[in-house]
């Protein structure tokens, strides 16, 4: 089959290889056909080595596909079932599972780096990105690291809910909680960003800035939902002008301690800044002791929606089917698995919001 690998952190390009084959099924496992797959900026964070994954590896974590065949054991899932990825799965068992916060449970780190592909030839081994590798045309994966959703879920629009769209939305309605009315700036206009437009959106926020240094990353999150578009530079005096001196809710969707102190120092007094964007862990954010306790301003970390994941994607799939977020929009580029270099260049670039690559 056909898979797209980095054979070493730090190069920039993939090689889409035919001589590849899924391992590891068996007890506990499913086989997915994968049909569409969406980039997101933390696959080339795992390429460059901002997060850790050991290489070779399949790149690819928004991914969408059909279960073909379930090991012994399996619940939940049958074969002809579509699904979504989950990149980091939880396991059901551990306290952070039993307290009802799953999308905290770190034991499916305990798979990384296990293999997931075998290339042919040198018959080297090659790990799915956080367990799952969605750049290929089939993956064998943890039953907990697929998530069902229903048939008449286009493919490409499910594939954008395994990461980013979640992240956002479960971000918004999950973790800030945004109420009617109030003031949101979000930093970062790449998919994460938009996703939380959207979610801020649902939540009735009466002002919805996108903060973003590219002027048609600003223009286009305007079609989703954002009152206003700035530059970087314009920040300070936006939240100035705000009843307070600041917005109620700022979520940064970049993962740089430098938007993270920026968005904290745009929040009110009292008001919340929510980090979502994923970062180096070297990349250190600065706070006096003083500001902290003064301002009594809110640091809300939310990671992959900040609540359990199937939860969060079952609410994302109802404000879809109802007509409250737009997916396709999302979609603004479209390749085939030969052309994902190309979908990485348009990432790069902030060409591209979501290239999905289509995977037959």
């Amino acid at each position: 089959m056909r898979a797209a690998v980095l054979h070493k952190t730090g190069q920039d390009t993939l090689d889409v290889r035919e001589d590849v084959t899924a391992v590891g099924f068996g007890p506990g496992t499913v086989r997915v056909r994968m049909r569409a797959a969406s980039l997101c900026h933390s696959d080339l964070s795992a390429m460059s080595g901002v997060l850790p994954q050991p290489a070779p590896f399949v790149p690819g974590h928004e991914g969408a596909g059909d279960v073909v065949e379930v090991g012994e054991g399996v619940t939940g899932v049958a074969p002809g079932d579509r699904v979504v990825l989950c990149w980091m799965a939880p396991c059901g068992r551990c306290a952070h599972c039993e307290r009802g916060r799953g999308h905290l449970c770190v034991a499916s780190l305990r798979r990384l780096g296990a293999p997931g592909f075998r290339l042919a030839g040198s018959g080297t081994e090659a790990s799915g990105f956080y367990g799952t590798g969605a750049f290929a045309e089939e993956v064998v994966v943890a039953a907990d690291a697929v998530i069902k959703v229903p048939d008449d879920l286009p493919y490409e629009a499910a594939a954008l809910i395994g990461c980013g769209v979640t992240t956002g939305i479960g971000a918004a309605v999950n973790t800030a909680r945004v109420e009617p009315g109030s003031t949101v700036a979000v930093i970062g206009a790449g998919g994460v960003g938009v996703a939380t437009v959207q979610g801020a959106r649902v939540c009735g926020a009466a002002r919805i800035t996108v903060v973003d240094p590219v002027a048609s990353r600003r223009e286009r999150a305007l079609a989703f939902g954002a009152t206003e578009a700035i530059a970087p530079e314009e920040l300070k005096a936006a939240a100035k002008a705000l009843p307070g001196g600041g917005f109620d809710h700022v979520f940064e969707a970049v993962g740089r301690a430098a938007t993270v102190r920026a968005g904290y120092d745009a929040a009110r007094r009292g008001g919340a800044v929510v980090v979502i964007g994923a970062g180096a862990q070297d990349d250190l954010a600065q706070f006096t002791m003083g500001e902290l306790f003064f301002n009594e301003k809110r640091l809300l970390p939310s990671l992959y929606g900040g609540a359990p994941v199937a939860r969060t994607v079952a609410l994302v799939v109802d404000l879809w089917r109802a007509g409250r977020i737009d997916l396709d929009g999302m979609i603004t580029h479209r390749v085939g698995l030969a052309d994902v270099n190309r979908a990485i260049e348009q990432m790069r670039s902030g060409e591209a919001l979501r290239t999905v690559v289509s995977l037959g």
